[in-house]
């Protein structure tokens, strides 16, 4: 399969390039891209919540008073739960929300998730371009003429370009990574991707036979 290449201002080119349909033109495997979302933001989870349990709290472990005799309630020591100060009982421990997914379903999510793009013609190919300096009317052009201005988008790079980087910086919603940053929640979470020439024969190649 064949698309069309376009210009910096978003005008298209007379050539074409060639798409593994491999990747790119698949079903979506909507059960594998839910589990992938959810271990992604699960994974987002720091887990920090913890309070301290009476093993772990500083303070003596003699015991108060003597065990009967006083007319008083039983106690231990001054780490004890029903004091002020004391440890906590079942309190939150520290815990790690990330689970476990296959090498070859992140693969699947990936493609299953381009040839979705595709298919919704929201996906396009940008000859590459140097920016050798910063130029936000440029990209602002782009995106008008894809009337993609106001939708969330994603610049993937093949390397890192500041210039690129500085140019869409104030720019809404405008996302710029490279191939080795790519993951599969920006993927889906973009209305628009944007790849480079150079880029879409990258991640083609790294794709191609997994």
């Amino acid at each position: 399969m064949r698309i069309s290449i376009f210009d910096i201002n978003g005008n298209p080119t007379d050539r074409k390039i060639s798409l593994d349909p491999s990747i790119f033109d698949i079903k979506l495997h909507k059960h594998i891209v839910y589990l992938y979302i959810k271990r992604f933001l699960s994974a987002q989870r720091h887990g920090n919540h913890k309070t301290k349990e009476r093993s772990e709290l500083s303070g003596s472990t003699r015991k108060i008073h003597r065990q009967k005799g006083t007319g008083q309630s039983r106690k231990g020591d001054i780490k004890n739960p029903i004091f002020r100060g004391g440890s906590r009982i079942f309190g939150p421990k520290q815990k790690l929300y990330d689970h476990k997914l296959n090498k070859s379903a992140k693969t699947l999510v990936k493609k299953s998730i381009l040839s979705q793009k595709l298919k919704n013609n929201s996906l396009k190919v940008i000859e590459d371009y140097l920016f050798e300096r910063p130029n936000t009317k440029k990209i602002v052009n782009m995106l008008r003429s894809f009337k993609a201005e106001n939708k969330r988008t994603l610049f993937i790079l093949s390397e890192s370009n500041k210039s690129f980087y500085l140019s869409s910086r104030n720019l809404l919603r405008k996302k710029v990574i490279t191939i080795n940053e790519l993951n599969n929640y920006d993927l889906l979470n973009s209305s628009m991707l944007f790849f480079f020439e150079s880029s879409i024969e990258l991640i083609q190649k790294n794709l191609i036979n997994r």
